[in-house]
């Protein structure tokens, strides 16, 4: 496989990451570079080492998972878009320190798992093709890593013009993500 499918591949990987991490980093009201840096680290490892699992698999798990992989990305996109939501309009009179930091905890794994579940698939992908898995997982990890933090500068940068109302938008985009993921494993294939 040529360097520029693999680019092509881990940048249409990265598309779900970017789009999260926009859409997270609208709530945060200012990115601390710390934030940044937790969000790319771990979208990057867990797109990196998902095709590693997915290539290590073999067929018959990865049949398996390919029945509730879209059900997984969706339930988890759509749990932290609510909370997201709910936050955004909860008036608890504490201001910013009652909200949660979405890069942290159990939020961040939702996160990461979710957006890097097609990349299991991929990794099967690999292993039919006989690719070396390695190479193409350290591009996809660096690609992913690196949009995401592109996401996260623009999302906070959106939202700190926007305000609240754009939070909202935020966990809305959230479970969007969640319900294209759905359609397209539900109605076109797994590549739609």
């Amino acid at each position: 496989m040529n360097l520029v499918a693999i680019v092509g591949i881990a940048v249409g990987l990265a598309m779900d990451a970017f789009a999260v991490a926009v859409a997270t980093s609208i709530s945060l009201r200012g990115v601390s570079p710390r934030q940044v840096f937790r969000f790319a680290f771990h979208f990057g490892l867990f797109q990196a080492f998902m095709p590693v699992i997915g290539w290590a698999a073999g067929r018959t798990v990865a049949d398996l998972i390919r029945d509730w992989d879209h059900w997984i990305a969706f339930g988890l996109l759509a749990f932290v878009g609510v909370k997201a939501i709910r936050e955004a309009l909860r008036d608890t009179g504490e201001g910013e320190a009652a909200r949660s930091d979405p890069t942290r905890g159990w939020s961040l794994v939702a996160f990461s798992v979710a957006t890097s579940i097609d990349a299991l698939a991929v990794g099967l992908t690999f292993a039919m093709l006989d690719v070396r898995i390695w190479y193409p997982c350290v591009l996809i990890g660096l690609i992913t890593a690196a949009l995401t933090t592109v996401g996260m500068l623009f999302g906070a940068r959106l939202g700190a013009r926007l305000g609240r109302r754009v939070e909202v938008l935020g966990g809305l985009t959230l479970i969007g993500i969640g319900v294209k993921i759905l359609v397209q494993h539900l109605f076109f294939g797994a590549g739609g």
